[in-house]
């Protein structure tokens, strides 16, 4: 049976350079799906809330020579800078939030616009979505990206899906997450989304808008009694205000309908989250990926969707 058609996006930044010609042909290679095409789209927008003080913060020029490299070597197929044009912007944030807006990233500096540029230049039924910092481990008589389509078809409600969060703990334990359910079917099942990684039906999520804007709150704290149509009109004339995470807006759309977000119960692939910048992580890196293309672990970091620094190097 012929599987449908799915491309790779993967957002990259100028916070990126120090470790994206390591982590992203390892996303590639671990991964392994005949995807239709696999993408990078670049932020150039200016840096914003902690993006700024991120370590290892390369120039626009060097994030460019990287993804060139990398499509070079054909490890991508294409790479593509989001749009931030008006016109675009605003046709793109009224479909997806019913208004058009002058913000594009949320507080802490994450492109919110680019999350849905890619849904919108998705040219396949399903999308895979990772942030260019996530490492993953895959058996290689498995394959998670498979699976996630087959259930997704199997429930209409599943808005996304991704591999289990971290390696794989006794009895199926996920240490970051207190509330969720099993599902028999080898999901645990979710009313919040995460950005991180997330394999979606283009389609079908685009059903889901518009989603609900939620601003962070004011320093004057009285504006956050204002409506929301007028926080907007604050925002789109004075650039003040800050947008909450794309990922909590999402998950608000899921609180209020019957569709969820699903994790695999497959100890077969998994993926880690490293918050860790140094240049102590970024040298360990290469032998940090080499073990977890192994499926080689410290016992302790079972079940912990981030990476823990010390028990690595």
């Amino acid at each position: 049976m012929s599987l449908p058609s799915c491309s790779l996006w993967i957002f990259v930044a100028r916070t990126d350079v120090p470790f994206i010609l390591y982590t992203i042909p390892h996303l590639v290679k671990m991964n392994n799906f005949p995807f239709e095409e696999k993408v990078l789209a670049i932020d150039t927008a200016p840096l914003t809330g902690d993006k700024v003080s991120r370590l290892g913060i390369g120039t626009m020029e060097e994030l460019r020579n990287c993804t060139q490299k990398l499509l070079k070597s054909g490890v991508v197929d294409r790479v593509v800078d989001i749009n931030y044009e008006t016109s675009y912007r605003h046709r793109l944030s009224q479909k997806h939030f019913g208004s058009p807006l002058r913000s594009t990233h949320n507080y802490k500096g994450y492109p919110i616009l680019g999350s849905i540029f890619t849904i919108e230049e998705c040219k396949s039924e399903y999308m895979l979505h990772f942030d260019s910092d996530m490492l993953l481990h895959q058996d290689i008589d498995y394959n998670w990206i498979a699976e996630g389509i087959k259930l997704m078809q199997k429930y209409p409600k599943m808005m996304s899906i991704r591999p289990l969060t971290g390696p794989p703990a006794k009895e199926g334990k996920i240490y970051q997450f207190s509330s969720y359910e099993e599902d028999p079917d080898g999901f645990y099942r979710f009313k919040f989304f995460g950005s991180r990684v997330y394999l979606i039906n283009c389609q079908q999520f685009a059903s889901l808008t518009p989603f609900p804007i939620i601003w962070c709150s004011y320093r004057q704290k009285f504006i956050d009694q204002f409506p929301l149509g007028l926080k907007i009109l604050l925002n789109n004339l004075t650039g003040k205000g800050k947008l909450e995470s794309w990922e909590v807006m999402v998950s608000k759309k899921l609180e209020e309908s019957d569709y969820f977000r699903a994790v695999l119960t497959q100890s077969k692939a998994w993926t880690l989250h490293p918050k860790d910048r140094s240049p102590e992580f970024i040298q360990a890196l290469p032998d940090i990926i080499k073990r977890i293309e192994a499926g080689d672990y410290p016992i302790e970091q079972a079940g912990h969707y981030d990476l823990i620094p010390e028990l690595w190097y």
